[in-house]
């Protein structure tokens, strides 16, 4: 007869003996290059485009520091580099990491991964400086900071250019037709698999739209202390009312930007 504690030892050791060949089984099939400030890994991608993506990382990890105004702080360097999943295609991506079908990139801050995949919509213009934008306004304001996710959008959108750009007039849009959402109302939404499309890219060009507003009419440095006032620890209205004194509240914000995209937008004709 086994005794038990010997039994319990050989169960122990079968699970260590599958698990670590279960993990090296997934390990085996991503590939791996670095450079700088970043691990790559990815699947049957072509060299040309995972070198592409190292020198797009590489520019973008720039662009966006100097964007913010964030480009003072400790590079990521070593085991602090951030890495970036390239998955086979869209369905790969999905099941792997567990994301919504409409989704073409994800960004996890704290542990500083962005997942994707090579067909991904606008990977070079939109999915890679929107995840990468995450990253850095998390560093920026703090992993505890509770921000509404609008905010978090926003500063993300506003690394990819043609986003940027085009906001207010799809916001602008929106007012025309009635579907616009004030900030309240967009503080709270939240994105689910089966959230209408329609909502999906309003949320997103109105979030585009605020805080396009907010770096571009108050400048960089109001910015910096406004994010500086999050990591501090204030809550979001409060560090908006001492970053920019001329808002009283949420609803003097609110009616300063729709006066603003009013403005500035130009609707489309359809």
């Amino acid at each position: 007869m086994v005794p038990q504690g010997k039994i319990i030892k050989l169960i122990f050791l079968f699970l260590a003996v599958f698990l670590n060949y279960s993990t090296a089984g997934a390990d085996d099939k991503w590939e791996e290059t670095h450079s700088r400030h970043f691990f790559i890994y990815y699947k049957d991608a072509p060299a040309d485009f995972v070198q592409n993506v190292e020198e797009a990382a590489e520019n973008y990890y720039d662009e966006i520091t100097r964007n913010l105004g964030f480009s003072r702080y400790e590079p990521w360097s070593y085991e602090e580099r951030a890495k970036i999943y390239i998955y086979q295609d869209q369905q790969d991506y999905i099941n792997s990491s567990q994301q919504y079908g409409w989704s073409h990139g994800a960004a996890n801050a704290r542990q500083k991964t962005i997942r994707t995949f090579p067909s991904a919509h606008g990977f070079f213009d939109s999915t890679l400086p929107h995840e990468l934008g995450h990253i850095i306004f998390r560093e920026m304001i703090g992993f505890y900071a509770e921000v509404p996710l609008w905010l978090d959008e926003g500063v993300a959108m506003f690394q990819e250019k043609a986003k940027r750009w085009g906001a207010n007039t799809a916001v602008k849009q929106a007012m025309e037709q009635g579907s616009f959402l004030s900030l309240k109302q967009l503080s709270e939404i939240v994105l689910k698999q089966d959230t209408d499309p329609k909502m999906i890219d309003l949320f997103y060009a109105e979030s585009a739209s605020v805080v396009y507003f907010l770096i571009t009419e108050f400048g960089q440095y109001r910015f910096q202390g406004f994010c500086q006032e999050l990591k501090d620890g204030r809550p979001f209205e409060e560090a908006l009312n001492r970053s920019y004194s001329r808002f009283d509240s949420v609803d003097d914000f609110n009616k300063v930007w729709v006066d603003y995209v009013k403005k500035t937008g130009t609707v489309r004709n359809n």
